[in-house]
């Protein structure tokens, strides 16, 4: 999903189709709620569902997402307790984890005063 949208912004596309999931779903909504993309539709296809995501541009076309970084991987996992969530960029950037309590920004959970596997990074 990350690698998809990073190369749809590179060459300056409106949307992008990423196939659907459960956990990609939340990603979008929690993208959506912090303005990195603007809505997200999820479609039929003609075998799979998948989300139309549309970018989310400033007025002098210059993307809002400036670069996605994954942090945890299928070959090492990264997990933060409560009191080690990082700030990226000195809070510029914005983490993703997915908790206990399901997926929430680094800030949200903080708050909530949970941790655990660390997504990815936005700025």
């Amino acid at each position: 999903m990350l690698t998809r949208m990073r190369n749809a912004i590179m060459v300056h596309h409106d949307s992008v189709s990423i196939p659907a999931s459960k956990l990609k779903e939340s990603l979008l909504k929690l993208m959506r709620e912090e303005g990195f993309i603007n809505d997200f539709v999820k479609e039929n296809g003609d075998s799979k569902e998948f989300f139309e995501v549309n970018l989310r541009y400033y007025d002098d076309d210059t993307p809002v997402i400036n670069g996605l970084k994954r942090i945890s991987k299928p070959g090492l996992r990264v997990y933060t307790s409560k009191n080690e969530i990082p700030r990226y960029l000195n809070g510029l950037g914005v983490a993703f984890l997915s908790t206990p309590k399901g997926i929430m920004t680094g800030y949200k959970a903080k708050k909530s005063g949970v941790g655990g596997e660390l997504l990815f990074y936005v700025w």
